[in-house]
């Protein structure tokens, strides 16, 4: 069954920027939503593990992807995180963001309780069935406990709402089973900022990127350039910025791009708790990859 790709290169993951007394910082939001579209991003993602969903009240949770419909103004895609592991609040989030105009749903699987691969299906062809918009799967099981599996993606992709996976898991051997099962039925995006080249490889459309909340226009090119046919240039890309996608993760998401973007003078304020900065001896690496790449004197 083809369908619709939301988009293809790069989304970015964006990050919600807080103010010092801990509130979300909005103008500061829309600046790095117009920042990322005039640097080539192909789609902003809101509300995701980058973006601090699950310290996000409800009224937040809407707020922030009002903010992106309004100043992306359909430019560009905008893609709203609802995940929950209560299938009926995930409907009304969704339902939220659908009246909201964004143009795709971004669900992770449900954590802590978990749930079967059965449930999973469950889960979310209740959700695409009573949201009635395009919907893509985020497996990240580092995170959840839970590993959508190729057989479930099948059967998933079935569903004519049910488009893409953001595909997390790391496990290449799954990735290439996913694909062969599923087709055009289902677009896969990396997860992994060091996995994109190859999930371009295995079909991929592109990556949903915590890097590029720094490196937008590099983080385009290597799919850009993959897309383009010229794969050796885009794998050079990847393999130059491996060192960077390693150490945007050398702490738990989303602290060290946080520390990186308040770095180089993006103030986008400090993560909330339970997520605390990084050690000394950790920003001071962090500091140094950033120096590398240019981003820092």
């Amino acid at each position: 069954m083809k369908k619709n790709t939301i988009f293809r290169g790069t989304g970015v993951a964006i990050v919600t920027p807080m103010k010092a007394d801990g509130s979300v910082n909005y103008e500061k939001y829309r600046e790095l939503v117009e920042w990322q579209i005039e640097n080539g991003t192909d789609a902003i993602i809101a509300c995701g593990t980058t973006g601090e969903s699950s310290t996000l009240n409800h009224e937040e949770h809407t707020s922030v992807i009002r903010a992106t419909v309004e100043q992306v103004k359909g430019r560009i895609p905008v893609i709203a995180g609802t995940g929950s592991n209560e299938t009926s609040y995930c409907i009304e989030l969704s339902e939220e963001a659908k009246r909201l105009k964004a143009d795709a749903l971004l669900v992770v699987t449900p954590y802590y309780n978990k749930t079967s691969q059965r449930g999973l299906i469950a889960h979310y062809n209740t959700i695409a069935d009573r949201v009635r918009m395009p919907l893509i799967l985020y497996n990240v099981p580092s995170r959840t406990g839970v590993d959508i599996q190729p057989e479930t993606y099948r059967e998933l992709s079935k569903n004519p709402y049910i488009v893409a996976v953001k595909e997390a898991n790391g496990n290449m051997s799954s990735i290439v089973r996913t694909a062969a099962l599923c087709g055009d039925s289902l677009d896969l995006y990396s997860g992994n900022d060091d996995q994109v080249v190859p999930m371009l490889a295995m079909g991929g459309k592109g990556v949903i990127s915590v890097m590029s909340n720094i490196l937008p226009k590099e983080t385009d090119q290597i799919c850009e350039r993959w897309f383009a046919g010229d794969t050796a240039g885009s794998l050079a890309m990847q393999l130059a910025l491996s060192d960077m996608a390693k150490a945007l993760f050398s702490d738990v998401n989303p602290i060290p791009i946080k520390e990186a973007m308040n770095l180089i003078g993006m103030d986008v304020g400090e993560c909330r708790l339970p997520l605390v900065g990084m050690s000394d001896s950790g920003r001071e690496a962090l500091a140094a990859v950033l120096k590398k790449h240019g981003l820092m004197a």
